[in-house]
């Protein structure tokens, strides 16, 4: 049972029109991508994928790209259906007990629930084993993160045999791991359940009107008091198939602008901590009809420069640099420009002799030639409407930059910006400083017509 219903609130302008977990990610892959192929390459052909907001894009990823055509093999996708009343998904544990019918027509002694918005590799059977071989009613993947980050998880006291003793969730002050106090262990948000066990707590939490029905604030918290086998796994001795021993273990959760941001620019390395080049445990996601990236020499320009960077299939690389920047497919960036630090997710035309700095792109998204953007910060704060605290610029699907004055949001996006409980305050805030385009969704246009608008003006 994979969850993929997540609103990704503090993702801003990336989330307003799709799933968490559809966006994208690393210049090719979708969130849910990583959670997928760990399940796939662990052996296992029976998932349920739970969906809920904006889950459109996220379907059609999954049923374009995922596919399993075995005997009793299946990737079913689930959308929400109010099965147990009039509500959606209240919590985690709500998600899994409207679909208690999913798990009684395919009867196992046990089961996995995992979360589909976190970046990382996982030998998910070796979880199981774990599981199994310890006869824990649930046992919780863990990781210890440092204290200050840890309020924003659930946190974990374990004794010396590593079963859970204490749990709680998000707590303003939380314990770190004795003799290290700067560390915690936090809950990964992955699960597997003795099946009886969970029918009976996901019951009994279904008809106790004070929960908020979510595994860490209700479900895990009340299983433990009540003495049930509740075991910590320890992420870090997972063992996946072609890692390196040396290679730490890699978990990120990317529920922010800046987690985000930093989990990409991991890529970037020339050694990346999170390794997508293991052969024996490949992330799969969409094969797009786009050729090789192409680097090339503008007349009258120097070359084409590219430094510790990811650039995706199809992208042309003309008379350009490139420092430390993951571009994803089907870019175009144009001679004279300078791309640092900056995330291009796809299909984005940079124009001649642009300079972008700290700038999170989301598809096809246009910079007219000579724009600057992450140099001013006073000057950004004026222009932009979403800068991460981190001061990352984040350019909303389909946003069109021009050279000077304000930014063009295309009407959909506008619509949406201006109307999201996620958005609207900050759309309002900003009246009066973008405008909306009168011209249809902008269309994936071929190389010719992109050279001309945004190429150099010499030829």
């Amino acid at each position: 049972m994979i969850l993929a219903g997540g609103q990704g609130t503090r993702l801003g302008p990336l989330s307003v029109h799709r799933a968490k977990p559809a966006v994208p990610f690393g210049g090719r892959y979708r969130i849910v991508d990583f959670v997928l192929s760990n399940f796939f390459n662990s052996g296992y052909r029976q998932i349920y994928l739970l969906t809920q907001f904006m889950a459109s894009s996220l379907i059609r990823h999954v049923s374009q790209n995922w596919q399993l055509t075995g005997f009793n093999e299946f990737l079913e996708v689930v959308p929400a259906q109010q099965r147990t009343g009039h509500s959606w998904y209240q919590g985690t544990a709500d998600a899994i007990f409207q679909n208690l019918h999913l798990i009684e027509r395919n009867p196992a002694e046990h089961f996995a629930v995992f979360g589909s918005d976190h970046i990382y590799v996982f030998a998910v059977n070796d979880m199981e084993a774990a599981h199994r071989a310890a006869n824990a009613d649930l046992t919780v993947a863990a990781c210890p993160v440092p204290r200050e980050e840890a309020s924003a998880f659930g946190v974990i006291e374990v004794d010396a045999e590593g079963w859970v003793v204490g749990f709680e969730e998000k707590p303003a002050d939380p314990k770190p791991i004795p003799g290290r106090p700067d560390t915690c262990l936090v809950s990964m948000g992955n699960y597997f359940f003795r099946t009886t066990t969970a029918l009976e707590a996901l019951r009994d939490d279904a008809l106790d009107p004070s929960s908020s029905h979510d595994f860490g604030k209700d479900l895990i918290p009340r299983l433990v008091a009540g003495n049930a086998r509740v075991l910590a796994y320890d992420f870090g001795e997972n063992t996946v198939p072609g890692e390196s021993e040396q290679r730490p273990s890699y978990w990120r959760d990317v529920g922010t602008i800046d987690a985000y941001f930093r989990a990409n620019m991991d890529l970037r390395s020339p050694l990346p901590p999170l390794d997508l080049y293991n052969s024996h445990w490949p992330i799969r996601s969409a094969q797009r009809l786009f050729p090789p990236a192409r680097f090339v020499q503008h007349r009258g320009y120097g070359d084409a420069v590219v430094r510790n960077s990811f650039v995706g299939g199809g992208t042309i690389v003309s008379s350009a640099l490139l420092d430390h920047s993951v571009v994803g497919y089907d870019c175009f960036v144009h001679a004279g420009s300078v791309i640092s630090n900056s995330i291009l997710t796809a299909s984005c035309d940079v124009g001649a002799g642009a300079r972008l700095t700290r700038v999170l792109a989301d598809k096809r998204c246009t910079i007219e030639p000579g724009t600057v953007i992450g140099e001013d910060p006073a000057a950004d704060q004026r222009r932009f409407p979403w800068i991460s605290p981190g001061g990352v610029v984040v350019l909303p699907q389909g946003t069109h930059v021009p050279r000077e004055g304000p930014v063009e949001f295309s009407p959909t996006m506008a619509g949406l910006l201006e109307k999201a409980k996620l958005t609207r305050a900050r759309m309002q805030d900003f009246a009066g400083r973008y405008t909306v385009r009168d011209a249809l969704e902008q269309r994936l246009e071929s190389i010719g017509p992109r050279y001309r608008s945004y190429g150099p003006s010499d030829d």
